[in-house]
């Protein structure tokens, strides 16, 4: 049979919040700052499904959110890689940047003709649009006209 102090749960090694008489006080804290003051209580809860982090954790990634916020960094991870690829800074091989630069030459040269084959179909959408709009005035005014009704010049 094994001891009491052996026991993972007994030094709350498998359990993040720690062994009993921790975790006892965590919930009677979150209960007393919902009763209290909800927001405290909100944190906490927080905090306990974060697991536990450290306060420096914390700001760090605060920190990591909000300069991400202010626009200074594209948004997706595609487009970071993309731009960090596109510097032009020197790996100290040659051969490699003169082969980085022709890819990048050859990537933004797609690009540009994927952006206009883009607006050579959204022309062709509108003039659809505007062909199948003047087919259908032209099918109402001459029902309109079947019909006997007055046409009015303008």
């Amino acid at each position: 049979m094994t001891s009491q102090s052996s026991s993972p749960w007994a030094t709350g090694r498998l359990c993040r919040s720690g062994p009993f008489p921790r975790r006892s006080l965590e919930i009677g804290a979150i209960v007393v700052s919902f009763i209290y003051w909800w927001p405290i209580g909100l944190a906490l809860v927080a905090w306990k499904l974060a697991g536990y982090p450290a306060f420096t954790e914390l700001r760090d990634s605060a920190r990591r959110t909000f300069s991400d916020v202010g626009g200074s960094r594209p948004a997706s991870r595609f487009a970071r890689a993309f731009e960090a690829a596109s510097r032009r800074e020197s790996t100290g091989n040659a051969a490699f940047d003169e082969y980085r630069r022709a890819e990048l030459d050859r990537l933004e040269a797609q690009r540009r003709a994927l952006a206009e084959e883009s607006r050579a179909f959204a022309e062709f959408v509108e003039e659809l649009k505007r062909a199948k709009d003047r087919e259908q005035f032209d099918a109402f005014m001459a029902k309109r006209r079947g019909e006997g009704g007055e046409t009015r010049s303008v």
